[in-house]
This record gives structure tokens, C-alpha cells and sequence, in this order.
């Protein structure tokens, strides 16, 4: 076919495979760029919840909504953007994504995302597909990973849920549920560093991220180069200083406790709430100038 279109093998099981499926609405906004096809495998069994993580703008959101829409057109009876699919029949598919309040009812951005992720573990069933983005990021970083983490747990657990999920998070210590959690796999957004830039290369691979380039990002989106220099140096000193403090292992048979987790600088804390999609340009630059006075003064 002209926009290489598939016929999609839709069945009963629990399958979920796609092989270099693309997103069938941002491949024709940017029809003078190739997209890059990415494939998915989740079943109920093996891989019943990927964990993904990587940089922002590398293309997280996009790969979990190119899913779902996969899904959606073939059991619509449509053909799929993709070189292969094979889709195990849903009930339902669930989302949350993006990030919003409402002020007319009084909730928080935090609020509308518990509300919406209650929603969710209220109402799926085995047969669902999820998908969360970043659950957990619109409080504190203890807060935000112990709730992110017992959500992944709950749906994990058939015994709860056993949904399949795709949960994009950008809390690294997440990558330990493979190893604690049967039927939990890690995958990441790949990039690759050329002469100190950061080339996001869109590619889903197997493993978790270790980095999440958030200077390289503010530093694409036009931040004078001062800000972006003291970030810098703001981060290496962060990062020698967890470096020296031991975090242990988390338990397989307990469920986590904030004495377990990291203890990050109380700026990594704060900037991790900023809501950046809420702000304008002014304040962005207002807040990262109360930011560096702080953590100037931090080191006096």
C-alpha cells in the first residue's frame, strides 16, 4: 500500500505483537522526516508490563499512543501502520497521559492524575490495555515513585489485574521491578552522544535508561548559556554526592519504603515538580533563576 498499511491478524489470545509500528498521524505531520518504526510485544504471561524510560522529547509519549492507535484501528477492522501485527482482542483501552488540572472542581493537576489512575485500576480488566505516562510526578519525588511503584505492582499482579501495560516513567529506580516482579521487562528510549551533543535516535530498546538529559533538553529549548553551565556544574556536584551515599537493595518480598530510595538534593526535588507545559517562557526563566540564586547560596 501507498502509506504501507497492513493487514492486521486480529484473535483471541493475549498478544500484542507489532513489528515496526509507526504512529499513523505523526509520520504525516512530518512527512519530510522519517519516522522510526518501532516494534511491541506484550502478552499476559511473560511480558505483561513494560517499564519505559528515557529522556524527555525522545519520544515516550508518542511510541504509547502509537500503540494504543494500533490497536484501536485493528480491531476497528482497519489496516495498521506497520510491517507486521498481530493484536489479542481488547476490552477496553485506558490512558493516562499528559498532565492537566481543573479549576473549576478545585483539583490539582496531582489530583485529576490520582483520580484518573483510580479510574483505571478500578475499572480494567486482564483483557485491558493500559498505558501511564509519568504517574506520580505531580508531588514529591518519595511520593510520586511509592505511588508509581504499587500501581506497577498492583496491575503486575494477576491476582489484582494482570493487565497488559506500557508505563512511561522518568524514575530510574522503577528499572528494579524486572528483577523483583515476574512478567515486568524494561526498555528505553536509545540516544547516543556525538562531540558532547545528544542525538535522540527514537529507537525502543531492550534495558533501562540511566540518564535523563534534561540540561540537553533545556539547553535545546533556548535557556541562556549561563543557566545551562551552572546546571551543569549544579548536577556533577549532585551527582558526586549521591555517589557517595549507599542506597540498598529493595526487598523482593516487601514493598518499598522511602528509607530505601535515594535522597536526592532538595532542587532535584523541586525541579522534578515543574510543571514545564503549564508555564510560560518568563516564568520558566524566573523559576530557573530562583533556582540557581539557591543552589549558589547552598554551597556558601
Amino acid at each position: 500500500a501507498l502509506q504501507r498499511y497492513v493487514k492486521p491478524l486480529v484473535d483471541e489470545s493475549s498478544t500484542i505483537l507489532v513489528r515496526e509500528g509507526r504512529h499513523p498521524v505523526v509520520e504525516q505531520l512530518h512527512s519530510d522526516l522519517t519516522f522510526v518504526p518501532n516494534d511491541i510485544t506484550l502478552d499476559c504471561e511473560h511480558n505483561r508490563l513494560v517499564i519505559l524510560t528515557g529522556p524527555n522529547m525522545a519520544g515516550k509519549s508518542t511510541y504509547l499512543r502509537q500503540v494504543a492507535l494500533i490497536v484501536l484501528l485493528a480491531q476497528i477492522g482497519s489496516f495498521v501502520p506497520a510491517a507486521e501485527a498481530r493484536i489479542g482482542l481488547v476490552d477496553r483501552i485506558f490512558t493516562r497521559v499528559g498532565a492537566s488540572d481543573n479549576l473549576a472542581a478545585g483539583q490539582s493537576t496531582f489530583m485529576v492524575e490520582m483520580i484518573e489512575s483510580a479510574h483505571i485500576l478500578n475499572s480494567a480488566t486482564a483483557r485491558s490495555l493500559i498505558l501511564l505516562d509519568e504517574i506520580g510526578r505531580g508531588t514529591s519525588t518519595y511520593d510520586g515513585l511509592s505511588i508509581a511503584w504499587a500501581i506497577a505492582e498492583h496491575i503486575q499482579d494477576r491476582r489484582h489485574l494482570g493487565a497488559r501495560t506500557l508505563f512511561a516513567t522518568h524514575y530510574h529506580e522503577m528499572t528494579q521491578l524486572e528483577g523483583l516482579r515476574e512478567g515486568i521487562k524494561n526498555y528505553c528510549v536509545a540516544v547516543q552522544e556525538r562531540d558532547g551533543e545528544v542525538v535522540f535516535l527514537r529507537k525502543i530498546v531492550a534495558g533501562g535508561a540511566d540518564r535523563s538529559y534534561g540540561i540537553h533538553v533545556a539547553k535545546l529549548a533556548g535557556l541562556p548559556a549561563s543557566v545551562i553551565e551552572r546546571a551543569q556544574e549544579v548536577l556533577a556536584q549532585l551527582e558526586q554526592t549521591d555517589s557517595t551515599t549507599s542506597t540498598p537493595a529493595l526487598p523482593s518480598e516487601q514493598k518499598p519504603t522511602q528509607a530505601s530510595l535515594p535522597h536526592p538534593h532538595p532542587i532535584v526535588d523541586e525541579v522534578r515538580q515543574i510543571d514545564l507545559f503549564s508555564m510560560t517562557p518568563l516564568d520558566a526563566l524566573n523559576r530557573l533563576a530562583d533556582l540557581q540564586r539557591r543552589a549558589a547560596d547552598s554551597d556558601t
